[in-house]
This record gives C-alpha cells, structure tokens and sequence, in this order.
C-alpha cells in the first residue's frame, strides 16, 4: 500500500458514510416504503370499488376508512403518523368534494391542486433563492438553515433538487389535468394511481444523487451543544474567579503554581 492509497480509502469511506445518511434521511423525510403505500392505498381502493359497482358513497367511504385505519395502526405501534395523518386530509378533501359535487371525479381534484401548486413551490423557492427541499430536509440533517449562508455547495444541491421536483410534478399535473376533463372517472383514477409512486422514486432519487454530491450538512445542534459547554466553562471559572476575589476561595499560591509545573513536567518526561 503506498502512501497515497490510505487518504484515498478514508476520502471513499468518507463518502460512503455521507451517502447512507443522506439515504437514511431521505427516508425519513418522505416515509418510506410505509409512506408511499399509505399514500397510494387509499386512491386505489377508491378507484378499484368504483370501477366495479360505480358507488361513489362506497368509493368514498371505503377510501376514507382506510386513511383512518392506517393512522390508528400507527399511533398503536407508537410511529410517527405525519404521513398517514396527511393522507387522511388529503382523502377527507377529496370525499368532500366529491360529494358536495355528486362527481366522482371531483375525489382527485383537491390532490392534484395540491400536486400543482406544490410543483410552483417548489419552483418559486428556488428561484427565491431558498428552496423548498432544503428547508424540508435541514432539520432532518440538523443543519436547520445553516446551508443558506455557510455551505453554498450544499445550497447548490438543494436548489437542483428542488427544480427536479417542481419539474417532475409540474409533468405529472401536465398529464392529470387534461384527463380529469377529457377521461372518465375510471381512466383518471387507474391513471392518478399509476403516477403515484413513480415519479417520486424519480424525484427522491435524484435528490440523492445531488445530495451525495454535496459538502456534508454542519450539524447546527452538535456547534449549539459545544457552545453551550464552553459558556459553562467560562461561567464557571467567573464564578470560581469571583470567590477567590471576596476571599471565599484561597487563591492559588506561587508554591501551587511551582508544584503544578513540575508536575506537568513529570507527565511530559513520562
């Protein structure tokens, strides 16, 4: 092994470790396989009951009941219930809606609006200068906001991303939109259904890439901690300062300072 091949095995395991943190991270943030399968349950049941006995009070109600199921079995297994607490908004919108409305079709508009106008977010922060992705995911990285003025590389990263997924959605809305018009109730939701996971495995994945790419995140907790001991240390020797001032503590001795040093010097021969 010559000299330089030990810097390079560190600089890869180094990559290695930043690219399971930011897969781990990833997914955290969006869930999962758990996630996704939340996300897509719902819709499919609505479409698979509808296609067969066009009920849409069935449609809606089955859907609706599925949503809450998921989050009860998340809150007895004590996990965190964001995802599954979203979807059951997000279905509760669209049984609503489609009720009021007597349209089956009406069951997917609230999420394809929501799917829109969050492809404009995300196109809208980036431009803005503060994407949205980075702000979805600092916390989990707990780097918080630190990447917007200390790590410009690692802003860099979260801009492409946050494009990536304004883009991809702003594709998807592309291809919902003329089909909630055109297509009936069965077409959209088979085709809504089958857009589901797709283009965010596509999102997520690139968002990867670009990640793994970037400088590592600065751990705003780990400085804020470190900040947090150093301002006790000094506290405490304030403290211990005052003390020997008002007599309550001997100062130390010119003998105590001479012992103190051969000690030192002890260590250091030794």
């Amino acid at each position: 092994m010559t000299s330089l091949d030990k810097p390079t095995e560190e600089t890869t395991e180094a990559d290695d470790d930043a690219r399971a943190v930011t897969e781990a991270a990833l997914f955290e943030a969006f869930g999962g396989v758990r996630g996704m399968v939340e996300t897509v349950l719902p819709g499919l049941l609505f479409v698979t009951i509808f296609t067969l006995n066009n009920d849409l009070h069935m449609s809606a109600i089955a859907a609706l009941a599925v949503s809450v199921v998921l989050v009860v079995v998340r809150l007895v297994m004590k996990d965190t219930v964001k995802h599954a607490f979203s979807g059951v908004f997000g279905v509760a919108f669209g049984v609503v809606f489609a009720m009021m409305t007597d349209n089956a079709k009406n069951f997917y508009l609230p999420g394809m609006l929501y799917t829109l106008g969050l492809a404009l977010a995300y196109i809208v922060t980036s431009l803005a200068g503060v994407p949205l992705i980075g702000l979805i995911l600092g916390p989990v990285f707990k780097e918080n906001l630190s990447w917007r003025t200390r790590n410009p590389g690692r802003k860099k990263a979260y801009t492409k991303a946050s494009y990536a997924w304004g883009l991809i959605l702003l594709g998807k809305s592309a291809i919902l939109f003329p089909l909630y018009w055109w297509a009936d109730t069965e077409q959209l939701g088979w085709v809504l259904v089958t857009l589901k996971i797709p283009p965010f495995l596509l999102a997520v994945w690139l968002t990867w890439v670009f990640l793994a790419k970037a400088p590592a995140p600065i751990d705003v907790f780990a400085e804020m901690e470190a900040a947090e001991e150093v301002e006790k240390a000094e506290k405490a020797e304030r403290e211990r300062r005052d003390q020997e001032t008002d007599g309550i503590l001997p100062a130390p001795s010119e003998a105590d300072g001479e012992a103190a040093d051969l000690r030192g010097g002890r260590h250091r021969k030794a």
